[in-house]
């Protein structure tokens, strides 16, 4: 390799390292990607799908950053989805599932194609530091290249070790080695290396499917785009069903009389397996009351028979894989294509973070994905996209970007692992999110836009697009505010039809958009005035009518925590020196050294007297800093 010196290196070329290594890149600053294959960057190591509850918020945020992952999954979807469109707008999450192949490919192109970004393939043997200071990498084939800011996403490969059965093999993927070397270099930097457990389940024939006997689901037409900067996903791009089915008593009793076999109760692993997302094993054990179980059948492309069972990770020996998955209805003669395992991999206790994702041991040295414990790609392409940001901006001497738990369910994500570490593999729920009233999907682009633009990612015509959008909900909720009808129209008889009271005198549409049983399409052929706008921004005029009083109520929450959340908690302070803190409290602050007291007020076991008391010593400490000549 000819250069030898790059701004900032990304370790690992999967959904957190792309998003990293594309903000960086597109930042400005010379950026090096490495890995292991160019053949696996973007790769879908687990089921081909992208968003769901919490996760479609995740993948929106993004978006409005600036970042890939929206786009992705609306060039390569093969079947939209959103779940939860029955309840409000603060829930509802899109799903898409993709072709495995093509989104690959697509990011392939998108890294290949961009500016100061270089891809080497070869795999990181050592981190270099000096003076506390992160200076480079050195790989596998001999190549010492120095950097000024490293980002680490190995996602499953840090000591990964994949199981079936007892069979136990080293590596991140099947038929890819892990990154043991690298592990080592981590430890020896002074972090302590964690293990956790993930799984998959077996692969399908699709041709030895018998779809007659299973439960057929329809993607949504037409589709919801993730991406904003997608105006509609084109009727030539081809969606497909997926299908439903369950597993039974059968099943169960095959697991059951298998468990000595399972390698998470044989004792042959140990690390903490997903809660949120459990083997097939794990669900007979916390779940015995439950007589079956959803098995939802995804198909991994449309140029290949392999179908994703989701709802059956396991870790079984193969041959018991075959016994549980044709005792499942639909699945009698299905030929087990590749069998599903179990990965153990290396973790990092995020508490050694920054809420920028840079590790407190080493300046300039970035974590993100499933190194911090999470699972899932939208968690991992979250974390990516905000270490890839400060990575750039700590290349740029520049201030670096932290986002508050009160304007994105990134920053959720983020502070919970910083803040309270993750004792099991993290997944993002919207029932993790205080304020998701105010911090939805359907609002991203308005909430975070403005720093994707900010930093480059976003282009002057997207913000702009984004601008005028609001311009338009905002212009509607003012004329209907302004706009009145009065009683003996044809909308009295429309309003007592759906067990409204009539209007009984001069009523504005605001007022009556209030009103759960009315619509925007109830009230429009009332006011000529009334404009054809885009669906998106009808549904978003009627959630800031109807939940007018519980936004502002939100939004007063947020303005009374927010005076603590902006009191910095300067990185040198001596616990120890302040008076009237407990000794436990004086240690919990020392470990996780929250960086604001509003991240010291969310750590476990710290009281509100002890957040007054440090309150008091911060305003003490920096009047004396001020005063100080």
């Amino acid at each position: 390799m000819s250069n030898t010196y790059f701004d900032t290196i990304v370790i690992g070329a999967g959904h957190a390292g792309v998003e990293a290594a594309l903000a960086a890149s597109r930042m400005g600053v010379k950026t090096l990607m490495v890995t292991l294959s160019f053949d696996t960057i973007g790769q879908m190591s687990c089921n081909p799908a992208i968003g769901g509850v919490g996760k479609g918020q995740l993948v929106k945020e993004i978006d409005a950053l600036g970042g890939e992952m929206g786009l992705a999954a609306d060039r390569t979807g093969i079947q939209f989805r959103q779940l939860n469109a029955s309840k409000g707008q603060a829930v509802r999450s899109s799903r898409c599932q993709s072709d495995r192949k093509l989104y690959k490919l697509y990011l392939q192109h998108v890294v290949s194609n961009q500016p100061n970004l270089t891809i080497l393939a070869d795999k990181v043997r050592n981190l270099v530091v000096k003076s506390g200071k992160i200076s480079g990498i050195k790989t596998a084939n001999g190549h010492v290249i120095e950097a000024r800011s490293v980002v680490i996403t190995t996602g499953t490969f840090l000591n990964g070790r994949i199981h079936v059965g007892t069979s136990i093999t080293p590596g991140g993927r099947v038929g890819e080695v892990a990154s043991n070397s690298l592990a080592d270099s981590i430890r020896h930097l002074g972090f302590e290396v964690l293990m956790f457990k993930t799984g998959t389940p077996p692969r399908l024939d699709g041709r030895t499917i018998d779809f007659s006997k299973l439960e057929r689901q329809d993607s949504d037409n037409p589709p919801v785009p993730f991406s904003f900067r997608t105006s509609e996903i084109p009727a030539t791009q081809k969606l497909v069903p997926c299908h439903i089915t369950y597993t039974n008593e059968r099943t169960h009793d095959i697991i059951r009389a298998n468990f000595h076999q399972s390698p998470m109760y044989s004792g042959q692993i140990k690390a903490t397996g997903v809660r949120y997302c459990p083997s097939i094993e794990d669900k007979l054990k916390k779940f015995g009351d439950k007589d079956r179980h959803h098995v939802f059948l995804e198909p991994e492309g449309l140029d290949t028979f392999e179908y994703y069972p989701n709802g059956i990770s396991t870790g079984l020996p193969a041959d018991v894989q075959e016994q549980m998955v044709r005792s499942i209805p639909g699945l009698e003669n299905t030929v087990i294509v590749r069998p599903g395992y179990s990965i153990e991999h290396g973790v990092v206790p995020a508490t050694e973070l920054k809420s920028t994702m840079e590790t407190k041991k080493v300046h300039g040295l970035y974590l993100a994905g499933q190194i911090n414990g999470t699972t899932g790609y939208e968690e991992a392409g979250a974390q990516g996209l905000i270490a890839g940001i400060n990575a750039a901006l700590q290349v740029q001497g520049k201030e670096p970007f932290i986002l508050g738990r009160h304007e994105s369910y990134i920053g959720v994500l983020i502070d919970d692992l910083t803040t309270k570490g993750t004792e099991e593999p993290y997944r993002m729920f919207t029932s993790r999110v205080e304020y998701r009233l105010i911090v939805r999907e359907d609002n991203a682009d308005a909430r975070l836009s403005k720093y994707g633009h900010a930093f480059g990612l976003l282009s002057d015509a997207d913000y702009r697009a984004v601008e005028h959008k609001y311009e338009a909900i905002n212009r509607e909720v003012e004329h209907l505010r302004t706009t009145k009808i009065g009683p003996g129209t044809l909308l009295d008889q429309m309003l007592e039809e759906r067990n409204s009271s009539p209007i009984r005198q001069q009523t504005s549409l605001y007022d009556l958009l209030k009103r759960p049983q009315v619509t925007y399409q109830m009230i429009a052929p009332f006011d000529g005035n009334l404009k054809n706008y885009p669906a998106q921004v009808i549904s978003q005029v009627e959630y800031e009518i109807k939940y007018e009083g519980f936004i502002d109520r939100q939004l007063k929450e947020v303005e009374k925590f927010r005076h603590i959340e902006n009191i910095k908690v300067p990185a040198g302070i001596n616990y120890d020196e302040i008076p009237s803190l407990s000794r436990e409290i004086r240690e919990k602050l020392k470990r996780f050294g929250p960086s604001t007291l509003g991240q010291a007020n969310r750590i476990s076991g710290v009281t509100p007297a002890a957040i007054t008391i440090l309150m008091i010593y911060l305003k003490k400490y920096h009047q004396e800093r001020r005063s100080a000549p």
